[in-house]
């Protein structure tokens, strides 16, 4: 077994950058958080490898400036596995590649059947990688050579599964289709904020009243500011379910608080104070929160057929024949177009043509690989759901 380390410190990173230079073709680039651990989705490892240069593995809290490695691959090409997850937490790092080929997205486009890295790598070179050590805590220090062989792992063999992966690519003529949707997640825009993120805690649809509501924000807003103070998952320190079970209880006293048993976490009996406290704030506030939040959502497709039948049967006359297109290149078919893109056009319904629907799909955030395979597909199938609506239906219902 090779003998892994991490690199840790200035010097020993110059050298790998120097290496690196003298390396060949594309460098494969993974991450290692410790999601579920950490408050932060930081990287606490990052696997870089190049062929004729060798396997990296970085520790960027103590590495801290990597401008140097950006300078370095910036502009090579990047391999990645599910580049959506980890390209974040690159960015965090001041590290953008100017070009990517994700592997994970490749293997979708090719209609594998399953598309994790174990499995591409097994069906590429008909090697078995033991997946151990995903979901486990990358911030330790030191970490176990094991895990680090198996970080090493995750882009040495990547380089030999792209061979493979952009060569089927070649063959099935879908290289530019491809290139489309690594541009599109590669430039992808992060999410903006959530307006409301404590609307997120799970079994809060138990919670009934807005000053009930206000202490379930408050009890959140100071789980929060602990966890982020302490760079701890929140869920580690206090679970949801405590939170809402805090909220309906009701208690009367912080002792009556402690004494829930329901109420239970790490830090559900160390900070109690702190939960009390929140609790009060909540029942203190002036600005409840409203039971309701309004949203740009769409209604449940099996609620169409009474509050918009029009857009019920343009959708149920495109979403087969968008499926059967699927089918035909191989691929899924939320690959061919996002479903809720197929969606919304039925639903706001653009026009009955091609060039129309295309406008809608590109506002919408498709491809134009997507827009050129499916336009046409969806603008036939509305003019037959017209000719065939029961007399009275309004088109643009």
């Amino acid at each position: 077994m090779t003998d892994y380390h991490v690199i840790d410190d200035r010097s020993e990173y110059e050298r790998a950058l120097e290496q690196l230079t003298e390396g060949n073709g594309p460098v494969a680039v993974d991450v290692e958080r410790a999601s579920g651990f950490r408050y932060s989705q930081r990287a606490y490892l990052i696997q870089v490898f190049r062929r004729d240069s060798g396997v990296f593995l970085f520790d960027p809290p103590a590495i801290g400036d990597f401008s140097g490695l950006q300078d370095t691959i910036g502009d090579i090409p990047w391999l990645l596995h599910a580049a959506s997850q980890d390209l974040p937490s690159l960015h965090d790092e001041g590290l953008y590649p100017e070009a990517i080929f994700d592997t994970e997205l490749a293997s979708r486009l090719l209609g594998y059947d399953r598309v994790g890295l174990g499995a591409v790598v097994e069906r590429t070179l008909g090697i078995t990688l033991a997946k151990a050590h995903s979901a486990d805590d990358w911030s330790t220090r030191p970490l176990p050579q094991s895990w680090l062989e198996y970080a090493a792992l995750d882009v040495v063999y990547l380089v030999d599964a792209w061979d493979t992966v952009s060569a089927e690519l070649e063959e099935q003529g879908k290289t530019e289709i491809a290139r489309q949707e690594f541009e599109a997640v590669r430039l992808k825009e992060p999410k903006p904020p959530r307006e409301d993120p404590w609307r997120r805690l799970s079994g809060l649809h138990s919670v009934r009243g807005r000053r009930n509501l206000a202490v379930a924000r408050s009890l959140w807003e100071a789980r929060e500011e602990f966890a982020r103070d302490q760079d701890v998952s929140p869920g580690r320190l206090v679970p949801d379910r405590s939170l809402v079970a805090a909220v309906i209880a009701d208690p009367s006293s912080k002792h009556e608080l402690g004494a829930l048993k329901a109420f239970n976490g790490r830090a559900s009996r160390s900070q109690l104070d702190r939960w009390w406290s929140a609790i009060e704030r909540g029942r203190l506030a002036q600005d409840l929160p409203a039971e309701r939040v309004s949203s740009d959502a769409l209604p449940p497709t099996r609620a169409w057929a009474d509050r918009n039948p029009a857009a019920d049967l343009r959708y149920k006359a495109a979403r087969p024949l968008v499926e059967v297109a699927a089918e035909a290149l191989h691929m899924p078919t939320e690959n061919l177009l996002t479903p809720d893109y197929l969606r919304r056009v039925a639903w706001e319904y653009p026009g009955d043509d091609a060039a129309s629907i295309g406008t809608a799909l590109r506002s919408l955030g498709a491809r134009e690989w997507q827009i050129d395979e499916t336009s046409q597909i969806i603008a036939t199938a509305f003019v037959e759901s017209a000719q065939t609506a029961p007399e009275g239906t309004e088109a643009h219902s």
